[in-house]
């Protein structure tokens, strides 16, 4: 489980080790520089797979990131089981940043609403949602991506709140169940999934309601995103204070887990990594995420139990099948070993 971090903590990072986020001053000023925006979004008291996609995409020098939306979880989430799940998960994304030593972004991160949306048609007017609008109808020619690795409501009400925003992004959602005939569906796993459950009406609104382009990663694929215990023991661990840090949030899930009697094995789904993959690591020519395949599906209504209903004349919608997983995690590995090199070389 993502620990509540103790927000007095001062983390040991020298002040000439320090830098500013979008710098990246252990790489040549000139040898990349951003060429698309992502705001992210995530449920940052849950799983902690969210802080390893947090930590790659603020190591990724091709992207912008002017927002970080810290979302809810369900209700009595035994991750968190208070009324101040996003609360909480701003607390966590500023831990993370004074940990990677990046300074002067506190101001991007900001809390989303506590609770999910009450029906479809009716948003929560909250400072993340005005953030969304704000950023989306900032003068900018650079695709805007709009990365979520949890429940949607943030996004579903900025769109509520102004329609006009829809055709000025493109969702990249972890979420949503097997559809029909594509994915392998895993043993025991509920038929609603996980992230879509945690604001159904959330997801009702942006897929039927709105016409915001999307690139959805459902269950079957992210669960592709798999890592061993000795990867993150030998690739992740090693590098710096950083990469032993995430390497100790994946290890506290595994107590969790024994205290309620289960096994996790030796491998991690790192879910919410495909948001990096898709938009950070996109091709140089044609850009496009051209080593993860796809389908282009009408997009289904959602019904009040999260489940799809077919829908014909739904707008095509990108639904990924695979993703590259060399691509991701070397990259991971690679952007973690640069930072704990010139962290060190002091």
């Amino acid at each position: 489980m993502t620990r509540l971090p103790d927000p007095s903590a001062v983390h040991d990072v020298p002040a000439d080790r320090r830098w500013a986020l979008g710098a990246i001053p252990w790489i040549d000023a000139d040898e990349t520089a951003p060429r698309t925006r992502v705001i992210i979004d995530n449920d940052f008291m849950g799983d902690p797979d969210d802080l390893f996609q947090l930590v790659h995409h603020l190591l990724s020098p091709s992207v912008e990131i002017p927002l970080i939306v810290s979302s809810h979880l369900h209700v009595d989430e035994p991750w968190d089981p208070t009324t101040e799940q996003a609360a909480h998960g701003v607390l966590v994304v500023r831990d993370i940043l004074a940990r990677m030593g990046i300074t002067g972004a506190d101001d991007r991160v900001v809390a989303g609403a506590e609770t999910a949306m009450p029906d479809p048609a009716t948003p929560l007017d909250t400072p993340a949602a005005r953030a969304i609008i704000a950023e989306a109808l900032r003068d900018d020619p650079r695709p805007l991506y709009y990365c979520a690795g949890g429940g949607l409501t943030d996004l579903a009400s900025a769109l509520l709140l102004e329609p006009a925003i829809a055709d000025r992004m493109t969702l990249v959602w972890i979420g949503g169940s097997e559809h029909p005939g594509i994915g392998l569906v895993a043993p025991e796993v509920p038929p609603a999934e996980y992230n879509l459950t945690i604001d159904v009406p959330a997801a009702q609104a942006v897929f039927g309601d709105t016409a915001i382009p999307i690139w959805q990663v459902p269950r079957p694929a992210y669960r592709q995103a798999i890592v061993t215990a000795a990867e993150l023991r030998t690739r992740v661990r090693p590098h710096g204070s950083v990469g032993a840090h995430l390497h100790a949030e994946i290890r506290e899930v595994g107590r969790m887990l024994a205290g309620f009697g289960m096994n996790a094995g030796e491998t991690y789904v790192m879910g919410d990594q495909p948001l990096v993959l898709l938009t950070a690591l996109q091709t140089a020519f044609e850009p496009d995420p051209a080593s993860s395949d796809h389908v282009t599906l009408p997009a289904p209504r959602i019904d009040a139990e999260g489940l799809y209903e077919p829908r014909p004349d739904g707008r095509p919608i990108r639904v990924y099948t695979a993703v590259d997983n060399r691509l991701t995690f070397a990259d991971l590995e690679a952007k973690l070993a640069e930072l704990a090199a010139w962290q060190a070389d002091r």
